[in-house]
């Protein structure tokens, strides 16, 4: 689980220009965490209970432009939610999702993708417990899981304001959602991005300009 093209999207699309603490949820490598990094001013947790997303991730940072800004803590979230006791202005995840799917026979790649270790109902207990009152959450799903997650979210008056479907490519049905939850309920906004034209890394120009200060090809 290197760089997936659902985290490059989600780092892309946050808007973490107020954000002056950020706690990224199960951050992998680090990636969604040096994207923040370099568009903010953030001060940065990021967690993760895998011990060699932890090592890889703690790496880069350390090999970064913003390591002074970036902590990388080896720690489940339902842990972390019991021993912190500070908010966040901004929380986001690439979180895992699969539930009966069938699993891969890497331990840490199957915790990387299935929801055992991080069900939606903890990761949802997590963000009401860590998010300030003013604060935003961002997630990207697939179509099936962001409908039940949202309605989670909203059942416990964590609303949904912002959402933008995925498209891979144009010959392609919708395949992500990425969402932004805040506790006040406001005017809601919703778009669709499609990543390919007909042609394999034929890239629309909607992708192109969201992704352009990560990809050095754009």
């Amino acid at each position: 689980m290197k760089v997936g093209t659902d985290a490059v999207l989600l780092g892309s699309w946050v808007n973490a220009s107020n954000a002056k603490t950020i706690l990224d949820i199960g951050t992998g490598t680090g990636i969604i965490s040096l994207m923040l990094a370099q568009k903010s001013g953030a001060r940065i947790d990021a967690i993760d209970i895998d011990t060699n997303a932890f090592i890889q991730a703690s790496e880069n940072v350390n090999d970064c432009a913003w390591k002074d800004r970036i902590d990388v803590h080896h720690i489940s979230l339902q842990q972390f939610t019991k021993e912190s006791d500070h908010k966040y202005d901004l929380i986001v995840s690439n979180p895992p999702y699969f539930v009966d799917s069938s699993k891969a026979m890497e331990e840490s790649r199957t915790n990387a993708r299935h929801t055992d270790l991080l069900p939606f109902d903890h990761l949802l207990d997590g963000v009401l417990k860590l998010l300030n009152s003013t604060g935003k959450f961002y997630v990207i799903l697939p179509t099936k899981e962001s409908e039940t997650f949202r309605q989670m979210a909203e059942d416990n008056k964590l609303y949904l304001t912002k959402l933008t479907r995925i498209i891979t490519r144009t010959d392609k049905p919708e395949k992500r959602v990425m969402m932004r939850f805040e506790f006040t309920q406001r005017a809601f906004s919703e778009d669709s991005l499609t990543i390919e034209k007909d042609e394999r890394h034929s890239y629309t120009d909607a992708y192109k300009e969201l992704t352009k200060d990560y990809y050095l090809s754009f």
